[in-house]
């Protein structure tokens, strides 16, 4: 599905919503605030880790001046070195409870921030899944966004190893449901993990050059991506067997006899092996019922249901 840069987006963290500032068709610029979550938690943590800086920061001040003092009694021979080791290494370790405390705040102030969900650039509002009061989950899409600067495609693609090179690869884009010329696009991202609920890996793409005077807001389009891939022989994951500790198939052979033979795995996908060895193009491979097989089992073609 394609259009203006069109993405959803959700709060870095769970919550209770308690104000939404944008509505349907409205314009936002880039970091403007379009909800709140409830912060009160994160604003006392956010306290509590201030204070903490405080009185690491204090600590670390008496661990300097007794660190001096330790230094400078040892120079006028009235200190010990064992005294002075152990004030530098007070100093130290207050160091360290300081930077410890540093980060804190900095993840709480994060914390808090996370509390407003902004734009990521400047968009037009076109949908929200909201509302006040209501509990939302983290990084669950509230609010759906499309951008005004340049246009992109997003569309879903079945689970392939060959993906991971997609990156930067031109696509052509075929409009589905309006009338508009092909499009070219290049490939910006490739989304991390695969929907549970389609079983496909989400893709985005900007788009070069479109068509001017046609709205492309929301239009489908069918993306065409082309990936470069070594050269072998594909297999149902029916097919795979073993031979002792290695992976094999049956071979269909003279007289229709089988034999079992090894063969190197290149890579899976959805319900295919990829194989980088074992087997020629032209031999026959038993594609189903290998725990049924033996060597020198003779086999029919099996009949296909019209």
């Amino acid at each position: 599905m394609g259009g203006q840069g069109q993405r959803r987006s959700g709060f870095r963290q769970s919550g209770r919503v308690t104000e939404v500032l944008v509505e349907e068709g409205d314009r936002v610029g880039k970091d403007d605030p379009l909800a709140r979550l409830d912060s009160v938690q994160q604003e006392q943590g956010l306290k509590v880790a201030e204070a903490s800086l405080a009185s690491a920061r204090a600590t670390q001040e008496q661990a300097r001046q007794a660190s001096e003092r330790a230094a400078a009694m040892l120079e006028r021979g009235v200190g010990t070195r064992a005294a002075r080791d152990q004030a530098v290494q007070a100093l130290s370790e207050a160091q360290g409870a300081v930077e410890r405390a540093e980060s804190g705040v900095d993840q709480a102030r994060r914390a808090l921030d996370d509390t407003v969900l902004r734009a990521p650039e400047a968009s037009v509002v076109t949908g929200r899944d909201m509302s006040p009061g209501q509990i939302v989950g983290a990084a669950q899409p509230v609010v759906s966004l499309a951008s005004l600067e340049g246009l992109e495609a997003v569309f879903r693609s079945p689970d392939h190893p060959l993906l991971d090179d997609a990156m930067g690869a031109e696509v052509r884009l075929a409009p589905i449901d309006i009338d508009a010329p092909e499009m070219t696009g290049v490939v910006t991202e490739i989304a991390p993990l695969v929907d549970p609920a389609t079983g496909t890996v989400t893709l985005r793409a900007s788009v070069e050059g479109g068509p001017e005077g046609i709205d492309l807001l929301g239009a489908a389009v069918r993306g065409h991506l082309r990936v470069r891939s070594d050269s072998g022989i594909v297999v149902p994951w029916t097919a795979l067997t073993r031979q002792g500790e290695t992976a094999a198939v049956w071979i269909l052979g003279d007289e229709n006899r089988v034999s079992l033979t090894p063969v190197e795995i290149s890579h899976f996908s959805d319900g295919e092996v990829y194989l980088s060895g074992g087997i020629e193009p032209g031999q026959v491979v038993i594609g189903a019922g290998s725990q049924l097989l033996y060597l020198g089992r003779a086999v029919e073609p099996a009949e296909v249901q019209p």
